[in-house]
């Protein structure tokens, strides 16, 4: 049997190799693997999407945020029914149980 050392605290495996790496390591020396997502500049959050969600959404302060300019539009000529603001808590819901990784997915595109 072949016995794998432990894992330090300082340490992780690679995602692709599995190789044991320092766990600031951004690249595996091993296999040449970026380790780290590098984070997209100028990409929306969603944290300041659930925010505009549930202080400014009956207004589509949210939609425009996320590019979404048509829903926002719709949401600013309906904002008198209070429909978007009850539309709009129920976004700020989804925004903050969505994962980072999907919310990236659908709204940090390139």
């Amino acid at each position: 049997m072949s016995a794998t050392p432990p894992k330090l605290s300082d340490q992780k495996y690679c995602k692709d190799c599995g190789s044991m790496i320092d766990a600031r390591a951004e690249i595996c020396p091993h296999c040449g693997v970026r380790q780290m997502q590098v984070p997209a500049s100028g990409g929306k959050s969603r944290i300041a999407a659930a925010l505009l969600a549930f202080f400014l959404g009956g207004f589509g302060a949210h939609k425009f945020y996320l590019g979404q300019v048509g829903l926002g539009i719709l949401y600013v000529i309906f904002c008198w029914t209070f429909v978007p603001a009850i539309v709009a808590f129920i976004e700020f819901i989804l925004y903050l149980v969505m994962s980072d990784d999907a919310f990236d997915r659908k709204y940090n595109q390139a």
